[in-house]
C-alpha cells in the first residue's frame, strides 16, 4: 500500500498548491507528445513548424546587431578601452556565450514557446516564471519602441538633414505639451506587425534580406577600412600610451558596456516551438548567430580604432567620421543605410518574441486565453502580435523612451540569470513530480492500485535498485529481510539527502553571488564592511562551487524533457560564472532604472495575485512521480480506446 499512500500524499500536495503562497512554487512539466496530445487535443493553437538553421541564424544575427555598433565603437573606445576595444568585444562575447550555452541546453530539452519564462516555470516555479515573463514583456515592448524611435533620424540623414523627411513622416512637437510625436516610428512598427502576422517563415525571409544588407555594410567597413589602414599605417595603433591607455580595468569596463550589444540571441529561443528539428537546430542556430555577431563586432572595432586615434574619435558618428578623415565622405551614406537596416531588423527581432511569450503565459492560464489563439491559416498568434504592435507603436509615436532603455537590460539579464539557475536545477535537482490534469484521476488511481498489487505480490522478493526510480523502494522491501531493508533504506535516504544538499547548495551559492557583487558595486560601503561582505559572500560562492563539483549530478537529468539535444559543458562552473556576471551587471544598472522596474514588477505581482494565481492551469493538477507518468498516459489512452 506504499504507492497508494504516496499518491494520496502527492494529490493532497497538489490540492494545497491551489491557494496561498504554495502556488508560487508549483511547477509544470515539459511539453511532450503525451502532454500536448492530452491537454490540447482538438485545439488549433499550434504554431507552424517552419524554421531551420538558416532561419534561426537570421533571427539571431538580425536581433543582435543593432545600430548601436555604429555608435558604441566610438563611445567605448574614447571612455574605456582605447585600442583594446577588440578585446573588450571578445570578453563580452565570451560572457554572452556562457548564457548561450545555458539557453542551448534548455531550448533543445524544452522546445516550446516562452523562452526563459517557460524554463523558469518548469525548473523553479510559477511565481518566478510570472515575474520573468512580465519582465520580458517590458523588455520587448520598450525595446521595440526605442528602436523604432531611432529609425526616423537615420532615414532623414539619407536625404541630407534631419528635417528632410516628408511632413507625414517627420517628427513634430506638440505646443504646450513638450511632446514630440514620431509618425515614422509608429508606421514602421505597424508595418513590421503586419509582416509578422503573415507567417513566421515569410517574416524571417524579409528579416534575412534586411540583415544581409546590414552585414554587407559591415563587410564594406571591414574591407574598405582595412585597406585605408594598410595605406596609412594604422595611426590608431601607433600611440605612445600603448594598447591599454585606461589599463586592464578600463578594458573590462568597456567589456561590461558592449556586453549589451550581444543580448538579442535570446529571440532564437523564443521560436523553439516553430523549429523543425529543435534538438539539433536550436543549439546550432544560437551558436552560429553569436559567433557571427562576435566576429563582426571584433573586426569592425579593430579596423575603426586603427584608422583614428581613440581620443580623436567622434562619439556620435565614429565610423563615418573615420572614413571622412581619410577623404571618403560618401561612405557616410553606405553606413547610414547599414544603420537603418540594422534598426529595422532589430525592430522585427524585438516584436517577434513578445506574442509568443504572451501565448505561453495564456496557455498556462496566467493571462486571458485571448493571447493563446493561433490563426489557423498563418499558424501565428495574430491577436497577440497585433496587441503587441499596437502597444509598441503607440509608445513609439508619443513617447521618447530613451530614458527607459535601461529597463530593457533588466529583463534580459534577469532572464539570463534564471536560465543559468535552471540549468543547475535540471542537473542536480530535476523535478521528480509532475502535474497531470484532474481528468487523469481515473488512470492515476488505476496505476496506484496496480502498483499496490505488485507490491503485495512481490513483498517476499529482493527489489532491484534502479537509479531512475528510487521512490517506492521502501514499500517494496520485504519485512522479513532486515539487512536488505536496512541497506535499501540507507540508499534511499542518501538519494533523498543528495537532492536536499544540492538544492540548498544552489540557493546559498546564489546568495553568495548577490553578496559579493553588492559589496563590489556599492561605493558607499566602508572598506571594512566591503571586505567582510566580500569574504562572506566569496566563502558561500566557493563552498557552493566545491560541493556541486564533488557531488554527483542526478541521473534523472538524462530523461528530463526531450533527449538527444545539446548538453551544456563545464557544469557547475559555467552556469555559476554566468550567474555571477549577470547579477553584477544587474546591480550596476543604476537606482533610477531599478525604481522604474520595481514599479512594473509590482504591477505584475498584483495582476498575478488577482488573476493568474486563480486561473492557472495547475490550480487543480494532481502531482505524480515523474517515473510513472508514461504508464499513466498509456493507461488513460487504453481506457479511451476501450
Amino acid at each position: 500500500m506504499g504507492y497508494v499512500a504516496d499518491t494520496q500524499k502527492i494529490g493532497d500536495k497538489g490540492g494545497c498548491f491551489i491557494g496561498g503562497m504554495k502556488s508560487l512554487v508549483r511547477r509544470k512539466q515539459v511539453d511532450s507528445a503525451n502532454s500536448k496530445s492530452s491537454s490540447r487535443a482538438g485545439s488549433s493553437n499550434q504554431l507552424a513548424k517552419a524554421l531551420t538553421i538558416p532561419h534561426l541564424i537570421t533571427i539571431g544575427v538580425g536581433s543582435t546587431i543593432g545600430a548601436g555598433v555604429y555608435i558604441l565603437v566610438g563611445t567605448v573606445a574614447r571612455e574605456h578601452s582605447g585600442p583594446a576595444l577588440t578585446i573588450s568585444f571578445l570578453i563580452a562575447g565570451i560572457a554572452a556565450a556562457l548564457s548561450a550555452f545555458c539557453y542551448a541546453e534548455l531550448a533543445s530539452r524544452c522546445p516550446s514557446a516562452g523562452s526563459a519564462y517557460h524554463y523558469s516555470y518548469i525548473c523553479v516555479g510559477e511565481g518566478v516564471a510570472w515575474l520573468i515573463g512580465w519582465a520580458l514583456v517590458l523588455e520587448y515592448t520598450i525595446g521595440g519602441s526605442a528602436v523604432a524611435r531611432g529609425i526616423s533620424p537615420n532615414l532623414a540623414m539619407l536625404f541630407g538633414d534631419p528635417d528632410s523627411l516628408p511632413i507625414f513622416l517627420a517628427r513634430h512637437t506638440i505646443p504646450g505639451l513638450n511632446l514630440t510625436v514620431d509618425p515614422c516610428a509608429a508606421i514602421l512598427v505597424f508595418v513590421v506587425t503586419g509582416l509578422l502576422c503573415v507567417g513566421i517563415k515569410e517574416s524571417t525571409m524579409v528579416q534575412g534580406f534586411v540583415t544581409s544588407v546590414n552585414v554587407c555594410v559591415m563587410f564594406f567597413v571591414i574591407i574598405a577600412g582595412g585597406y585605408l589602414g594598410f595605406k596609412s599605417g594604422w595611426p590608431g595603433y601607433e600611440l605612445p600610451v600603448g594598447y591599454f591607455p585606461y589599463g586592464v580595468d578600463g578594458m573590462l569596463a568597456g567589456a561590461s558596456t558592449v556586453f549589451f550589444a550581444f543580448i538579442g540571441f535570446d529571440s532564437v529561443a523564443s521560436t523553439a516551438e516553430e523549429v523543425k528539428n529543435p534538438q539539433r537546430d536550436l543549439p546550432m542556430g544560437i551558436g552560429f548567430a553569436l559567433s557571427i555577431c562576435c566576429s563582426l563586432y571584433m573586426l569592425v572595432s579593430a579596423v575603426i580604432v586603427g584608422l583614428v586615434p581613440y581620443f580623436a574619435m567622434d562619439p556620435d558618428t565614429p565610423i563615418s567620421s573615420a572614413f571622412a578623415r581619410h577623404g571618403i565622405n560618401w561612405a557616410a551614406y553606405i553606413i547610414t543605410i547599414g544603420a537603418c537596416t540594422s534598426l529595422c531588423s532589430t525592430l522585427m527581432g524585438s516584436i517577434l518574441p513578445q506574442p509568443r511569450i504572451l501565448m505561453a503565459m495564456a496557455r498556462d492560464g496566467l493571462l486571458p486565453s485571448f493571447f493563446s489563439d493561433v490563426n489557423k491559416r498563418t499558424q501565428v498568434p495574430v491577436k497577440g502580435t497585433v496587441a503587441t504592435g499596437l502597444l509598441s507603436g503607440t509608445l513609439a509615436f508619443f513617447m521618447n523612451v530613451e530614458q527607459l532603455s535601461g529597463m530593457v537590460s533588466v529583463g534580459t539579464l534577469l532572464a539570463f540569470t534564471m536560465v543559468a539557475i535552471s540549468v543547475l536545477i535540471l542537473r542536480y535537482v530535476p523535478p521528480d513530480e509532475v502535474p497531470l490534469p484532474s481528468s487523469f484521476q481515473e488512470a492515476i488511481d488505476s496505476v496506484s492500485l496496480r502498483r499496490s498489487s505488485d507490491i503485495d505480490v512481490e513483498s517476499t522478493k529482493i527489489p532491484a535498485v534502479t537509479a531512475d526510480d528510487s521512490t517506492p523502494l521502501l514499500a517494496e522491501i520485504s519485512v522479513g529481510r532486515p539487512l536488505v531493508e536496512k541497506a535499501a533504506a540507507k540508499l534511499s535516504y542518501l538519494v533523498r539527502q543528495r537532492r536536499k544538499v544540492a538544492g540548498w547548495t544552489i540557493m546559498f551559492t546564489c546568495i553568495g553571488i548577490c553578496i559579493v557583487t553588492s559589496a563590489a558595486s556599492i561605493v558607499s560601503l566602508s572598506n571594512p564592511a566591503r571586505y567582510a561582505l566580500s569574504g562572506f559572500g566569496g566563502l558561500l560562492l566557493l563552498s557552493g562551487l566545491i560541493v556541486l563539483t564533488c557531488i554527483d549530478q542526478d541521473d534523472a537529468r538524462h530523461n528530463f524533457g526531450h533527449t538527444g539535444g545539446f548538453t551544456c559543458p563545464f557544469v557547475p562552473l559555467l552556469p555559476i560564472a554566468c550567474i555571477l556576471i549577470n547579477v553584477y551587471l544587474l546591480i550596476n544598472l543604476g537606482g533610477a532604472t531599478w525604481v522604474r522596474v520595481s514599479i512594473w514588477l509590482v504591477i505584475g505581482a498584483c495582476i498575478y495575485a488577482l488573476y493568474g494565481r486563480t486561473h492557472s492551469s495547475l490550480r487543480s493538477a494532481v502531482y505524480v512521480p515523474a517515473t510513472h507518468v508514461d504508464e499513466i498516459y498509456e493507461t488513460s489512452a487504453h481506457s479511451l480506446a476501450c
